[in-house]
């Protein structure tokens, strides 16, 4: 299917790795040039090369963490007048409710709560004075049925997700989409840390973790960054311009919810 968006440029947040990385390969398979950002100036910069070599799009980096005031501003500075925003930033770490403190809680915010807003402040003004654009945050499955040692992540994007669910109607007639795409277990860096903190719990291999997990997705498996990215380029085509304020999972079934 031809996307529609060849041609744009789109400001994708923390996409060395992971998830962000799939959604960034996807938007250059469509012919999306991009901004990417990540804290790490190695894995950002082979990132960016590959995705320059396999796409032939443009490639700009800034090596910038996305949860800090001065990075933000690196970021919005480089990513000023583009069409596409994809919201990204590792989650919090996991524990019980008795481990957390303010400072816990205002880092999670920061991180992902506070920093998407400022993106989507900095770079939608001008996606409604053109006339088009598209937001993409990815959030979490825990925004829909919470995690218990989630407590941060689920504290933080369901917070984003309730400014989105507003913002993203005030927006829509200026040609403007927000959605969140809320990931369930994919094949991560994410992934391999919370599974190895079963690993410890309990005692058993890292392949034991992720079987145990794996039988708890109806899919029987973990997704991949591919799935997921195809999954955020088709929110940011030019076909989905009447999807507005949507959570869509991405979960392989796993949160048992009927609606």
């Amino acid at each position: 299917m031809d996307l529609g968006i060849k041609g744009k440029r789109a400001l994708v947040c923390a996409s060395s790795k992971g998830l962000g990385l799939g959604c960034a390969e996807a938007l250059a398979a469509a012919g999306v040039d991009l901004v990417m950002n990540a804290r790490g100036v190695e894995a950002l910069e082979s990132a960016a090369e590959r995705i320059r070599n396999d796409y032939g799009v443009s490639v700009t980096t800034v090596a910038a963490d996305i949860a800090t005031p001065d990075g933000q501003d690196a970021v919005l500075k480089t990513a000023e007048g583009v069409d596409i925003l994809v919201n990204n930033a590792g989650g919090p770490p996991p524990g019980m409710w008795t481990d957390w403190e303010r400072e816990d809680f205002i880092k999670a915010l920061d991180a992902n709560m506070l920093a998407p807003i400022a993106m989507i402040k900095g770079l939608v003004p001008g996606m409604m004075e053109r006339g088009w654009g598209r937001v993409v945050n990815i959030t979490s499955q825990s925004v829909r049925a919470p995690i218990g040692v989630l407590g941060l992540s689920n504290s933080a994007r369901t917070g984003l997700t309730g400014y989105v669910a507003g913002t993203s109607r005030q927006v829509a007639d200026k040609g403007v989409n927000i959605n969140n795409l809320l990931p369930g277990i994919h094949a991560t860096d994410r992934a391999d840390a919370l599974d190895g903190g079963v690993v410890k719990a309990k005692g058993i291999t890292l392949d034991e973790a992720r079987a145990e997990r794996a039988a708890g997705i109806p899919a029987g498996r973990y997704g991949t960054r591919e799935e997921f990215g195809a999954a955020c380029a088709f929110l940011c085509s030019q076909h989905a311009g009447f999807i507005v304020g949507q959570s869509i999972l991405l979960d392989g079934g796993a949160t048992n919810i009927t609606m």
